[in-house]
């Protein structure tokens, strides 16, 4: 794991105290996990609520990829937040945060879905020290999305399994080893600590 940088708001602060310093970046924050959820969930279940080409359905003759199905929820999660609230939109461009907060950028977050049961990735370059000059920026608040594959849903449709919600620094992200490896991680005490889970609801 890398060591924080000063910028960070966990700078110099314990690992058992990193959660603490999560849920007051989550209450500045002035979307609330309550309606990130429900636009999620939303966004999930008009997945298959579409009809494409001459009336086929996903989920009965169309079983999209994984990858496919993340594009979809990182299309549609700030549509559906828009609609209640217009100061979120997407992003326009590369250097812009996937769920752009228009009154203040600093609260725009970035959305990372996964197929796996409860880990994200990121690219590459996520992981080596490049804080997003000339691109968007990688610190800030993220929603992370982990769903169920089509083989975990024999005989019904897939579901949302994990939405995280919390603060990502660049230096979080751990690169594959491989020069030719083309994922980054997240340490466990960084997914567990950073990214607070809010659905399924904890107890």
């Amino acid at each position: 794991m890398r060591p924080k940088l000063p910028d960070s708001p966990y700078f110099g602060v314990e690992i058992a105290d990193w959660s603490d310093v999560t849920r007051s970046l989550l209450a500045a924050q002035p979307l609330s996990g309550e309606t990130l959820v429900n636009a999620v969930l939303s966004s999930w279940d008009s997945i298959f609520e579409s009809r494409l080409g001459s009336g086929f359905h996903i989920g009965r003759e169309i079983e999209p990829t994984p990858q496919i199905m993340g594009f979809f929820l990182h299309a549609l999660i700030p549509l559906e937040l828009a609609k209640g609230d217009p100061g979120w939109r997407a992003d326009l461009d590369s250097s812009e945060k996937d769920l752009v907060y228009v009154p203040d950028q600093s609260f725009s977050i970035e959305i990372k879905t996964s197929s796996h049961k409860d880990q994200i990735f990121g690219n590459r370059s996520f992981g080596v020290d490049n804080p997003g000059r000339g691109k968007k920026a990688k610190d800030g608040y993220y929603v992370a999305v982990n769903f169920e594959k089509w083989s975990d849903a024999r005989g019904r449709l897939p579901r949302i399994r994990l939405i995280r919600y919390g603060w990502l620094d660049h230096t979080d992200w751990v690169a594959q080893r491989s020069q030719t490896g083309q994922q980054s991680s997240l340490p466990a005490d960084v997914a567990n600590n950073q990214l607070l889970t809010i659905y399924p609801r904890e107890i």
